[in-house]
């Protein structure tokens, strides 16, 4: 234990342990000082003592102090926290990240300062104990003069930005090594962002392949070429990717299931005849099977007329098809006819599974591509990345420390898009085509359609057997706002205590005007007037940078690493007739090898687990102090735990398990 010189015999000693972090990098040789703040008095500013052996402090230190004090400070409100530069290093960018902070009292009681902070070069931090507090409930003038101080100054750093127009907006700031220390993510993931698709090249062994412009020779080839860090799913999707029922799975349990929807019409400019699918029917009535539920469509009408990519000085070509498909009476869901335009006409042909075996697979192939950019711009992109950016801007704007939506909310930041970033090279729906289609994409963005119950329904998806996808979310969904309805309750036990909270209602205004531009027609509140409100909003924010991130994310080496099951961009324009396909007209639409090998990579990239991973429900516990809250925790996890084993047991009977939303499985916010 170390003590201070200016200790006297009759001074009051409160003892602090002060934690660095885990993490890779986390210690400093920086000097760090700590002052105690309580409702009555300060204690002195004091050096935490540094390593003996190695100096600064080590990742993973736990540094014990005795804080001296003339009298007591009364109730502990604050540990303030600043960092300094060490003389013989101060050319080194040297942070610090502190877990928390652990004071004794005199008196034997325990308080608890949770911290999770970067603290880099000058820098002071003031930080509150653990328990939660709403603005209308601080008694004590500093503390709410505090409040003030953080959010101000907050602001003044967290600023918004136009990603561009029509688009919600995003943190001021050029690339993640400008993040502000508070937020940055820790030394490991600001590394592992650095591990580009140039380092992801290297691990796959495909740099030697990176700038070879030729075209594919045959799909061994592509097989031979690949070959390492395959997975379990990778090898079912290289065996599969040609059936029509794999195809029909994907739209349930793949990387996008949230695009099909039931069909209680055929659209007006999708003329599919009876005559057409009779065949794929089992000889049924196609009017009889819509109206029993059993016909499905899939409809990709945002990607027409979007401009398609030039790449390495060729033009690419995009798709916007509509696929209609049927669940057998197998319970198997199989596409019986797809048009590759929206505009019907006689160089548009509805392609069936009747046609030639290329005509057929080329017609599929197309849907991949065009399943492609919807998944990656709309669904990922769009609706996990950019609004968790969101969520996160106004959360550190609005919302101090202190503030229980703070503690159980999810800061997160990293795109996937930038000038020179390898979809923007490398897509069919990169380019001037990638801000096209992604205007029309905000345009579909809303809140129903965020909130996973409602959204089921509204797609006509409640009944349709072996979506797995449907099944596990719906579970989590459930248990998120179970946990985000017992927690809310605790601190706000009315609805006026929500109407009366300025720091809530100005977050949820910022996400209305910056994350959702001001649009009434997308259904997100402009303030809340209830519990149940809160509740909900609450309860989607959570599951859309956890759950729904984990859906659409993990799995996309699994299914999108065979490149023609999932492919970056096609060079060859849809076919106009049939007959005309053939394996050398598959392979000319295929990708260079250049740009296959580039998509590969940065979907293994974007699939690669953080070494920081924390799964959904854990990572809660050290922000709160009181008891309700911790129990709380501990029952949701406990419940995860059930879940994930409910999962693990399913599974066990399937061709191909579903694993990404099993609760181990959830990263508790959004991280690639």
């Amino acid at each position: 234990m170390f003590q201070c010189c200016c200790c006297r015999d009759n001074s009051v000693i409160y003892k602090a342990e002060v934690f660095t972090g885990e993490m890779l990098y986390a210690g400093t040789m920086n000097s760090i000082y700590i002052q105690l703040r309580g409702t009555m008095d300060s204690s002195h500013r004091i050096c935490l003592p540094k390593s003996r052996f190695i100096g600064g402090h080590p990742r993973g230190a736990v540094i014990e102090l005795d804080v001296p004090c003339p009298s007591s400070l009364g109730h502990l409100e604050f540990v303030v926290l600043e960092s300094e530069p060490y003389l013989p290093f101060c050319f080194l960018n040297n942070d610090w990240f502190c877990s928390k902070v652990v004071v004794t009292t005199p008196e034997g009681d325990t308080a608890n300062f949770p911290c999770y902070h970067w603290i880099s070069g000058y820098e002071r931090l003031v930080f509150r104990e653990a328990t939660g507090k709403l603005i209308f409930n601080e008694t004590w003038p500093e503390a709410i003069e505090e409040r003030k101080k953080e959010l101000q100054s907050r602001q003044k750093v967290y600023r918004w930005s136009i990603y561009a127009e029509g688009v919600p907006e995003i943190m001021k700031v050029d690339s993640a090594s400008d993040l502000p220390a508070e937020v940055r993510f820790s030394f490991t993931k600001d590394f592992e962002f650095n591990f580009t698709a140039v380092e992801a090249l290297v691990s796959l062994k495909l740099e030697t392949h990176s700038t070879n412009k030729k075209q594919w020779k045959s799909l061994d080839e592509l097989s031979h070429i690949f070959n390492k860090h395959k997975t379990d799913v990778y090898e079912y999707v290289e065996k599969n990717w040609k059936e029509d029922e794999f195809f029909g799975y994907q739209l349930l349990n793949g990387l996008n299931p949230m695009m099909i929807h039931r069909c209680s019409k055929l659209p007006e400019n999708f003329p599919v005849t009876e005559h057409m699918v009779k065949a794929s029917l089992f000889g049924k009535n196609l009017e009889a099977e819509i109206q029993k539920g059993n016909i499905f469509l899939v409809d990709y009408k945002r990607l027409h007329g979007v401009t398609a990519n030039v790449i390495h000085g060729k033009q690419h070509f995009l798709a916007a098809p509509l696929c209609l498909l049927y669940v057998t009476p197998e319970e198997k869901l199989i596409p019986i006819a797809i048009q590759l335009k929206q505009d019907p006409g006689e160089d548009n042909p509805i392609f069936l599974p009747t046609d030639s075996e290329y005509d057929w697979l080329l017609a599929k192939i197309f849907v991949r591509n065009a399943d492609f950019a919807e998944h990656e711009l709309n669904f990922h992109l769009l609706r996990t990345h950019l609004l968790a950016e969101v969520f996160a801007v106004s959360t550190l704007r609005n919302l101090p420390m202190v503030h229980p939506l703070y503690k159980i909310n999810t800061l997160a930041r990293q795109t996937l898009v930038s000038e020179n970033g390898v979809i923007t090279e490398n897509a069919s729906v990169g380019g001037p085509g990638m801000m096209e289609f992604l205007k029309k994409a905000v345009a579909s963005l809303t809140y129903s359609s965020l909130c996973m119950p409602e959204d089921i329904i509204a797609r006509g998806l409640e009944s349709i057997p072996n979506f797995f996808y449907r099944e596990d979310g719906l579970k989590l969904w459930d248990i998120v706002h179970r946990f985000v309805q017992k927690m809310i309750g605790h601190y706000y036990t009315c609805d006026s205590d929500v109407q009366k909270d300025c720091e809530l209602q100005n977050w949820i205004k910022d996400i209305f005007f910056h994350g959702f531009l001001a649009e009434t027609s997308t259904g997100i509140p402009q303030s809340f007037s209830s519990v149940t409100e809160l509740v909900k909003f609450l309860t989607m924010v959570i599951f859309t940078v956890s759950v729904q991130h984990a859906a659409v994310s993990n799995g996309q080496f699994d299914f999108g690493g065979w490149m023609p099951n999932f492919p970056i961009s096609l060079q060859q324009p849809p076919p106009t007739t049939k007959g005309q396909c053939t394996e050398s007209t598959m392979l000319k639409t295929f990708p260079d090898i250049n740009t296959t090998v580039h998509g590969m990579a940065v979907l293994y990239l974007l699939s690669t687990q953080s070494t920081d991973y924390v799964a959904l429900g854990n990572g809660y516990q050290d922000h709160f102090s009181e008891k309700t809250p911790l129990k709380l925790i501990h029952e949701t996890q406990d419940v995860m735990k059930k879940c994930n084993f409910e999962i693990q047991g399913r599974n066990v009977s399937l061709p191909l398990s579903y694993t990404y939303l099993n609760p181990n499985n959830v990263e508790n916010s959004v991280a690639l």
